[in-house]
């Protein structure tokens, strides 16, 4: 197991039964990158795979 797998299920046990925006996700990450600018890369990669369909190419 991942150490980020703890945080994964704490959010599903937490909220999993939640139906959110995603202009609620992109604020509360862009929330996240102000309070922590040093995870701005890894955040960036995220919101781009979440973008991305599932066809597109994620090698980027």
């Amino acid at each position: 197991m991942y150490f980020t797998d703890r945080g994964i299920e704490e959010l599903e046990e937490r909220r999993g039964v939640e139906q959110i925006s995603i202009v609620w996700l992109a604020s509360r990450l862009r929330e996240f990158v102000d309070a922590n600018p040093e995870f701005e890369g890894a955040v960036e990669r995220l919101a781009t795979f979440l973008a991305r369909d599932d066809a597109d190419d994620f090698d980027d």
